[in-house]
């Protein structure tokens, strides 16, 4: 069943302080086309640039999420997003007078009241989603984080904390889907640890923070110098306790794993940053901003190749990602030279692996050595120039409009001669990556033997 795309049926506003910035800042949020996406205007600057809310425009996850376009940031949108994606919205223009997102009372149900107030219209457009053809793992040992995503016919999530503190130990939560996260999840607010703020307020953060936009935690035994610290640090005229449950001043949890449900809504708003929906079910394990970043950057790659699939590969098999159909559809060579037979891994930006059967009936070998045929170094290199012209051609919006063609050719070595018979895999890896030039490094292989390697150059220019 196919499923339209939405939006807000009109105009509505948000005044707040940002979190780091302290800057009082005004959100407006205003319907936007059936294939817009989520975009920001930084209507405070001159030509007010647009700011897509997707991965390739992220340029810091330091402290929370932020986005830009050369001079142009938003930053800690996480929090406006999830209340987007959370009540399933599609499309939507927010134009903002800062640098920064309001922090409002720390959750997304500021937000999520706001976009209901002026309602979800539907759109002509159908919507698309990134479905999973098999479970995707993400590992960070140095963030401590296990991420895994399985396929699901709609959105999941499973989530666990387990932080080494006394008073909050391991936490749970899941969200069977998203008609649960207004009344779960929405509400749930940013938080930290009282170290943490005194480190924020030193290095010039949180200049908006308070005990009104944040859940502080402290330790049972926390020394009294540094909740002295911290009353200055909020202005605060009396002395600031620490409840049973640890958290400052007695605030009164809004669930009672609020933190571990929190950790799902800044995963719900930076899993936007894919630009589609997801199906699947997320299992994720003390995953924050940084690495759910990192998981949408592993997406976005799945998503290229899926797209490049649909474009070019009709007819899909389990162990072929393009077959030689596809490949003459991208590839402007025919016989005789067109030298890869099908493409078996291709990770977008990163490598690429390729396949060459070589058999006697190959035109070259009734004259090249034809009482002991033996495939020319020159067309090895030649396919394996191929293999990662498919690689470059991806990177483009319509890669049957160009030509890649390879500037230079460095470090060749031919290491075992190629005979009728072999299979010849091709291996490709990008040492650099630009739109129209790139560097790859490739390896040509018979079995596990290495027969021949080279450095590429290649450039891209209108067909």
């Amino acid at each position: 069943m196919q499923e339209h795309k939405q939006t807000i049926g009109g105009s509505i506003s948000y005044t707040g302080i940002g979190l780091h910035t302290g800057e009082i800042t005004t959100i407006t949020f205003k319907p936007a086309g059936a294939d817009d996406g989520i975009v920001f205007v930084r209507i405070d600057m001159p030509d007010s640039p647009v700011i897509p809310a997707d991965i390739e425009h992220v340029v810091d996850i330091s402290r929370g999420t932020t986005i830009g376009i050369g001079k142009a940031t938003v930053s800690t949108i996480e929090h406006v997003l999830a209340a987007i994606k959370g009540l399933d919205i599609d499309n939507v223009l927010i134009e903002i007078n800062g640098p920064e997102a309001p922090v409002a009372d720390g959750s997304a149900m500021p937000f999520l009241k706001l976009l209901k107030q002026v309602g979800i219209v539907q759109q002509d457009s159908i919507r698309e989603y990134f479905e999973l053809e098999e479970p995707i793992n993400f590992t960070s040992e140095e963030e401590n984080v296990d991420i895994v995503i399985v396929p699901s016919s709609e959105l999941k999530v499973t989530f666990l904390v387990d932080y080494k503190h006394p008073l909050l130990g391991t936490q749970y939560t899941w969200l069977p889907d998203l008609s649960y996260f207004e009344k779960e999840f929405a509400s749930s607010r940013t938080f930290c640890f009282v170290h943490e703020i005194l480190m924020l307020k030193e290095a010039g953060l949180i200049k908006g923070g308070s005990l009104e936009n944040a859940v502080v935690i402290g330790e049972p035994d926390i020394d009294p110098k540094q909740l002295e610290e911290l009353r200055k640090v909020f202005n605060f005229d009396t002395p600031i306790e620490i409840s049973a449950q640890g958290i400052i001043n007695n605030k009164p949890l809004r669930y009672y794993n609020e933190f571990v449900r929190h950790k799902v809504l800044d995963l719900i708003g930076d899993i936007a940053l894919l630009g589609v929906p997801i199906k699947g079910h997320i299992l994720a394990a003390r995953s924050g901003h940084k690495t759910n970043v990192e998981l949408v950057k592993k997406l976005r790659k799945i998503q290229q190749k899926q797209k490049m699939q649909k474009m070019y590969q009709k007819n899909r098999t389990q162990d072929v990602v393009f077959d030689i159909n596809a490949i003459k559809r991208i590839l402007p060579h025919r016989y005789p030279f067109l030298f890869v037979d099908k493409i078996i891994e291709f990770v977008p930006g990163e490598k690429i692996t390729g396949i060459k059967n070589v058999t006697v009936n190959e035109e070259f070998f009734q004259g090249h050595f034809p009482g002991h045929p033996v495939m020319p170094g020159v067309l090895i290199i030649e396919a394996m120039a191929q293999t990662g012209g498919i690689m470059l051609l991806n990177n483009l919006e319509n890669p049957e409009d160009h030509l890649a063609y390879f500037a230079s050719i460095d470090n060749v070595k031919f290491r075992k001669p190629v005979i009728p018979g072999d299979i010849l895999r091709f291996e490709l890896k990008v040492l650099s990556l630009k739109r129209s030039i790139t560097k790859m490094h490739g390896d040509a292989y018979v079995g596990d033997t290495k027969v021949c390697e080279g450095d590429f150059l290649a450039m891209v220019v209108d067909r």
